[in-house]
């Protein structure tokens, strides 16, 4: 059993915690009625990762703590500003399996160890707001650190004292920028680490894994090179980040990797002037297969709103039958086995040698000789070849009668608008404002395909909905009402297409992103 919260917190430098005459009087800040002082508390974690700190190097933490009222097994994973979430699973002598599994994108399969013990004297203070509520907790902790890692190379001890003030659940976040205030107008600094293993391993000369963010030291300033690696860089670790929450189920979490597998495979195979292809081309396949293993639970998600929407607009005069229950065991059965396939996936070596070839990628990048140029020259003619690809489907799919043959040629055409707007986002670092134009613009054109497209599907389904229900004695009135219903949204995109696709194409974007 886990749950999760977020915590939102700030640590600052502490002169002394026996002495805290240095402390302001906090109900001083607009806000803050009361001050209330705990009791101390005796804690004891000791923090685990790999040999290499791959967790700590990604800005994840995973340590097992006794003493306090949370004792158990904390999973922390870095959110934006000021904040993480925190995964909780009870005291135990082990890992836990469920945060060792959504620790796993970043371990990428790494034998877990104990890296650094901290023990903390904490004494708490609650600043509590005109109607009694806890709104925020300041802790000010003395820390003892002991190095569990041979390596180190220092002082295999540390101490130090520092505070932290944390946001109580659902406060709202400027409150830590007025307390923040008065603090730093009273002398005290926000502290040099964001946590107190980064410290520990800073101070006991263990060190920490280097982010794959930080620059490659072959890759060239301005280059085309560093556009392209900077946003590989970012799908890659919005695919790490993402893990977790797709393991755990989380709304939009299984569409937003999806994305992000595209996005890979999409510049990956735009760029190959960048980056040499006998390197991306199995990568890119690797992606495609972890796209495929998670589209099935998305198509079913995305399938399941949309007729559940449609039904719920209807007039119940119009809802013949048992709809609504047919509909329901249709998704039961559909999304319990998707579901399956994606957590299967994901627990696949598979998965863990594309995550390995990925962190490779943008660690030790394939690059081409065109690599070192300018990104004007080496992304605005991938850009364009993109485009040019996306104009000859359009044409071709406009030229077609509606009907299977066309429906197919649009969703191709769906493809090279995604494609084309993944080039420009690659490039917009460098390209500026020609090249989100452009994006903006192809994406209307994506948007109209992507709306037809899941007319065809939604209109198979119904399709076989209502043989279904034909065959159970069941009126097939709803679900020939909805697939006609379908059948209009497809016939309205069509003769959107052209206009969408006018404005993308139109004179000057193009030649906007020449010059």
């Amino acid at each position: 059993m886990t749950y999760s919260k977020r915590e939102t917190e700030r640590k600052y430098e502490a002169p002394s915690a026996d002495d805290t005459a240095w402390l302001p009087d906090l109900t001083s800040v607009d806000g803050i009625a009361s001050v209330v002082g705990e009791g101390p508390d005796e804690l004891d974690a000791v923090y685990y990762d790999t040999d290499d700190l791959r967790l700590v190097g990604a800005s994840a933490t995973l340590r097992r703590r006794t003493g306090g009222a949370d004792a158990g097994w904390h999973l922390k994973l870095p959110m934006s500003g000021d904040s993480r979430e925190e995964v909780r699973a009870p005291l135990s002598d082990t890992i836990p399996v469920t945060l060792r599994d959504l620790a796993l994108s970043r371990t990428r399969g790494g034998d877990l160890r104990p890296v650094v013990r901290i023990r903390s004297t904490r004494s708490t203070q609650h600043l509590v707001g005109p109607e009694g509520t806890v709104l925020a907790e300041l802790s000010l902790d003395r820390v003892r650190a002991e190095s569990l890692l041979a390596k180190s190379t220092r002082a295999a001890h540390t101490s130090w004292t520092e505070m932290e003030v944390e946001l109580a659940q659902d406060v709202d976040p400027a409150l830590l920028d007025v307390v923040d205030k008065a603090l730093r107008k009273n002398g005290i600094d926000r502290a040099h680490n964001s946590s107190k293993l980064a410290r520990a391993l800073e101070e006991t000369g263990t060190g920490a894994a280097p982010l794959s963010r930080e620059r490659v030291e072959d890759v060239v300033p301005g280059s085309a090179a560093e556009d392209v690696l900077g946003y590989v860089n970012a799908q890659v670790h919005s695919l790490v980040d993402l893990d977790p929450a797709v393991r755990r189920g989380l709304p939009d979490s299984v569409h937003r990797m999806r994305v992000t597998c595209r996005r890979l495979r999409s510049t990956l195979r735009t760029h190959r002037a960048v980056l040499a292809r006998e390197v991306t081309d199995p990568i890119r396949e690797e992606l495609k297969w972890l796209g495929g293993e998670l589209g099935a639970e998305r198509d079913q998600e995305v399938l399941m709103e949309r007729l559940d929407a449609r039904i719920g607009a209807l007039p119940r005069e119009l809802v013949l039958g048992p709809v609504d229950a047919r509909l329901r065991v249709w998704n039961v059965s559909r999304s319990s086995e998707a579901r399956q396939r994606t957590l299967d996936a994901l627990r696949s070596p598979r998965y863990l040698a594309l995550l390995n070839s990925l962190t490779k990628l943008t660690k030790q990048p394939p690059l081409r000789r065109k690599a070192a140029r300018e990104p004007e020259r080496v992304l605005v003619k991938a850009i364009l070849k993109e485009f040019d690809q996306l104009a000859r489907r359009v044409s071709h799919a406009l030229e077609l009668s509606p009907g299977k043959e066309r429906d197919t040629a649009l969703h191709q055409a769906r493809k090279a608008a995604k494609k084309t707007r993944y080039a420009t986002e690659a490039a917009r670092a460098s390209l500026g404002k020609p090249a989100k134009r452009l994006g903006r613009r192809v994406k209307a054109v994506q948007k109209v395909l992507g709306e037809h497209q899941d007319s065809v599907v939604a209109r198979d389904v119904l399709r076989n909905l209502a043989l279904a229900a034909q065959a159970a004695g069941e009126s097939g009135f709803t679900w020939g009402l909805l697939y006609g219903q379908e059948n209009a949204v497809a016939e309205r995109c069509e003769r959107e297409l052209p206009t969408v696709w006018a404005d993308a194409s139109k004179p000057g974007l193009r030649e906007a992103l020449v010059h």
